[in-house]
């Protein structure tokens, strides 16, 4: 009972720092410009279009092949930064994520979802793919440098931190949960929590799959 307590307390405060990621953007769609981004769609998450940067990155995939944003054009992309030895947060996040890719039936088809570790050290390709293909095949794996890994999280604004040592000598990585989604050029459209229902994410998902914009 205890370590469900645990888990649902430490599922509480991701949710927390989602949520105040979230009302930051919120605060940085009052002050900056709206030009040059696609018409407006009727979402049910926060709406980021235009605020934060387009899907870019050099990495490696949880096959050790070299990859890119650009190569995930034409599919709408869900990307999630985490760790698999992460002990509540991320396991829920990415069944989650396997829910929700399920219930969206062949539309899934043209959807993807990027977990990034910010654990390189311990995450290896062999350890990503393991992870993420337990959880969904069509899951992606990413890792890099750790420059790589800080200068991807530092462009979508999202953060990580080393925690204490533990007795059996392993560590946690203290980070925040938003899913951060993009459509098929590659654009951010919204951000969803750890605590988004299920039904909005996927009402989202379908809206960009289907649209032409």
């Amino acid at each position: 009972m205890l370590g469900g307590m645990n888990t649902l307390n430490s599922w509480s405060r991701a949710g927390r720092i989602a949520r105040r990621a979230a009302l930051l953007l919120v605060a940085l769609l009052l002050v900056t410009g709206c030009a040059n981004h696609p018409g407006k769609l009727p979402f049910r998450l926060t709406d980021v279009t235009g605020h934060l940067p387009d899907l870019d990155f050099h990495l490696t995939n949880d096959r050790g092949q070299p990859v890119t944003g650009k190569d995930f054009r034409g599919k709408v992309v869900m990307m999630y930064f985490g760790y698999t030895h992460c002990p509540d947060v991320c396991p829920l996040t990415m069944t989650r994520m396997h829910v929700v890719m399920h219930d969206l039936g062949k539309t899934a088809n043209a959807v993807r979802m990027l977990f990034v570790t910010v654990d390189p050290e311990r995450d290896t390709v062999p350890v990503l793919h393991q992870y993420v293909t337990a959880f969904d095949p069509r899951d992606v794996g990413l890792t890099g440098t750790p420059k790589q890994i800080r200068a991807l999280t530092k462009r979508y604004r999202a953060a990580f931190s080393r925690g204490k040592t533990l007795q059996n000598g392993g560590y946690e990585v203290n980070h925040s949960a938003a899913i951060y989604v993009f459509d098929r050029h590659g654009r951010a459209r919204v951000l969803a929590t750890p605590t988004t229902p299920n039904a909005d994410l996927e009402h989202d998902l379908r809206l960009l799959v289907q649209s032409g914009d």
